[in-house]
């Protein structure tokens, strides 16, 4: 027999009376240790933050089903080449529902965000969270759908890594992927904090599981370069190298196991003018470890051209340290 509480009331079965759940009076407002008048306020404060980024998000018309945009800036649209499917023939609809014609200003092969132009669209810009996104932290993806309706998918920050090679050499420094579930239509829609500010920027794709979004520091940096160079700025230093495993003896001088072997220098490129030579080892990168041209790819950022960095490689059996100024590679 189950325990009775103490106003538990018993009746006889022939009287066939539903069942009800007992409580004290003190507890029938609450679930769970919450107060159902706090997460009634909890549930409002969710869509209060839809409600304040939804003025910035807008819906793209590209080849294939619509998908989702954040303005960037004053009838500029960030989305994600995966949105469009084709560089003319594009529009953006706003949230009330007006469309105008929108132009590819460019787009950036390694992490699949495209930039438009979209004169008279006349939305607020977004904001972007003060700082990185944490784990734990509660957020949530804010789309448009096919119709052009606002729609919203809830979850926490799950796994912050990367990077993330996207093929072709190519891969974004850093994702950030969220157990809130998303369709295509959330492509290129805003990943917003609790505080109703851009976080990142929904790519619809999925690894495990769990939603893939480009952080936006990544994404608003991506977006300047766009705009003003047309594509983001890549290093480029004139050298071939293959992932090499060191003898012994190497990684007692070098304190690591692998590197990345100098097979080939272009004449006077950046690398030949630093001194780096055939048979040279690259063992670091501007302070971070290589071991594959992979990793060299990861580091030639934009934001390293034109400045002078660091190298330290073996050559003949020495650790030696040079510096190599990285020039913009070009398309």
């Amino acid at each position: 027999m189950l325990p009775l509480g103490p106003q538990a009331v018993f009746r006889p079965s022939s009287e066939r009376s539903p069942i009800r759940v007992m409580c004290r009076d003190d507890e029938s407002h609450r679930l769970g240790g919450m107060s159902t008048s706090s997460l009634v306020t909890f549930s409002d404060q969710l869509a209060d933050v839809v409600a304040a980024i939804a003025p910035s998000v807008v819906q793209v018309q590209g080849r294939r089903r619509p998908a989702s945009g954040i303005a960037y800036a004053d009838d500029v649209v960030l989305t994600t080449a995966r949105a469009l499917g084709r560089e003319d023939g594009l529009h953006v609809a706003a949230p009330d529902g007006r469309t105008v014609v929108a132009e590819l200003a460019g787009w950036d092969p390694a992490t699949g965000l495209a930039v438009l132009r979209t004169p008279g669209l006349g939305v607020p810009r977004a904001s972007i969270a003060d700082g990185p996104a944490r784990v734990g932290q509660i957020a949530i993806a804010v789309a448009r759908s096919w119709s052009n309706a606002l729609t919203a998918s809830a979850g926490i920050v799950a796994v912050i890594g990367g990077p993330l090679r996207t093929g072709r050499g190519q891969s974004i420094e850093q994702v950030i992927r969220t157990t809130a579930p998303m369709h295509d239509g959330f492509a290129g829609g805003a990943f917003v904090d609790a505080g109703g500010r851009v976080a990142g920027v929904a790519t619809a794709a999925a690894i495990r599981g769990l939603g893939v979004v480009i952080p936006a520091a990544i994404a608003w940096r991506t977006a300047a370069e766009v705009l003003q160079h047309g594509r983001p700025k890549r290093g480029y230093l004139g050298l071939a190298g293959q992932p090499v495993q060191l003898s012994a003896r190497q990684q007692r001088e070098a304190e690591r196991d692998r590197g990345l072997l100098v097979v080939g220098v272009t004449a006077d490129g950046p690398a030949d003018r630093a001194g780096l030579l055939v048979g040279d080892v690259m063992l670091e990168f501007d302070g971070h470890g290589v071991e594959s041209p992979e990793d060299l790819l990861d580091l030639l950022t934009g934001d390293r051209v034109g400045r002078g960095a660091p190298v330290r490689l073996l050559r003949a059996g020495t650790t030696q340290a040079v510096t190599v100024t990285v020039a913009e590679r070009q398309p």
